[in-house]
C-alpha cells in the first residue's frame, strides 16, 4: 500500500507564492510498479476536482492545466518519493483544496482522477485578493 502525506498549504495573498510537498511512504513494493506518476488535483467548493499538474517519474514529462501553466510548477526528486508543486502569481480563483496523487495513467488519461489509485488527505491553499 502506497500512502501519500501533503504539507505546505495555506493563506497567502494573490500574487504570493507556496509551495506544495508530497512524500509518498510504501511498504511492501518497489514503487515503479505500483505507480509511474504523481501530482495534484484540486477542488474548489461547489466545483469539481481537477487535475492541475502531474509528472511521469521514468520520462520526466510533466503536464499541466491551462490555467496553470507559466505560474505553477511540479517536479520530482524520485530518491525521497517527494513530488512538489511551486505555486507562483497566485490567483484567487486557485483557491481550494489540493490533493496529492499517484497512479499509472495512461498520457492521454493525465487529467482523469479515476486513473489514480492513491490519494493524499488534502491540504487546503487559500489566495485572497
Amino acid at each position: 500500500q502506497v500512502q501519500l502525506v501533503e504539507s505546505g498549504g495555506g493563506s497567502v495573498q494573490a500574487g504570493g507564492s507556496l509551495r506544495l510537498s508530497c512524500a509518498a511512504s510504501r511498504y511492501t513494493y518497489d514503487y515503479t510498479y505500483d505507480y509511474n506518476c504523481m501530482g495534484f488535483f484540486r477542488q474548489a467548493p461547489g466545483k469539481e476536482r481537477e487535475a492541475v499538474a502531474v509528472i511521469y517519474s521514468l520520462s520526466g514529462n510533466t503536464f499541466y492545466t491551462n490555467s496553470v501553466k507559466g505560474r505553477f510548477t511540479i517536479s520530482l526528486n524520485s530518491a525521497a518519493n517527494t513530488v512538489y508543486l511551486q505555486m507562483n502569481s497566485l490567483k484567487p480563483e486557485d483557491t481550494a483544496v489540493y490533493y496529492c496523487a499517484a497512479g499509472r495513467p495512461a498520457v492521454d488519461d493525465w487529467y482523469k482522477d479515476t486513473a489514480y489509485d492513491y490519494w493524499g488527505q488534502g491540504t487546503q491553499v487559500t489566495v485572497s485578493s
